[in-house]
């Protein structure tokens, strides 16, 4: 059983299409009638695919400060003080942690973090972001930001409220491992 989604009139989801090309109107509406198979009622895919959607309209956001979703996440955490080790930001993030090095690398060749001796463990480093990264993170998350009040700008803030409050309740669950 199919429900109405929400989004245009006819119930299909809006989303950012400023990246398509000509064809892509088109090809949209024979893709619509897609959302009435039963993947259009799989809470899995609905969830997949928002995340998808709002990858996208960050990258875009994060594109002029050189960062993507990824580099920008390290970039913040560091920035708002957590110094976290690179274990930690590779459980955190759900990242491989070569994934994770590669990640500090590059923000450590631009100038926007350093890698300083973890307090609590002499052998761990922990991620620290310098005066220019500080920066920049500040200015990406007022960017990040507005791409998300935009975008959830077409739920009523309740609603936001409670998917804001189930969607933190699923990503911090430990039972999930």
């Amino acid at each position: 059983m199919t429900s109405k989604r929400p989004g245009d009139p006819d119930g299909t989801p809006t989303e950012d299409r400023s990246h398509e090309t000509e064809n892509a109107p088109a090809q949209r509406a024979e893709s619509n009638r897609l959302w009435n198979t039963s993947v259009g009622d799989d809470m899995a895919f609905l969830l997949a695919r928002a995340n998808a959607l709002s990858l996208s309209r960050v990258q875009a956001r994060l594109k002029q400060f050189d960062l993507n979703t990824r580099s920008y996440s390290v970039l913040a955490v560091a920035a708002d003080d957590a110094r976290p080790t690179q274990r930690e930001l590779s459980e955190f993030l759900r990242l491989d942690p070569s994934q994770i090095v590669a990640l500090v690398d590059q923000l450590e060749e631009a100038g926007l973090i350093k890698r300083e001796p973890d307090p609590r463990d002499r052998r761990a480093k922990v991620v620290v972001p310098t005066e220019a990264g500080r920066s920049l993170a500040a200015e990406a998350r007022l960017a990040v930001s507005e791409s998300d009040r935009e975008w959830f700008s077409a739920l009523p803030p309740e609603d936001r409220d409670r998917w804001f409050s189930a969607l933190r309740s699923l990503a911090s669950d430990p039972a999930a491992d």
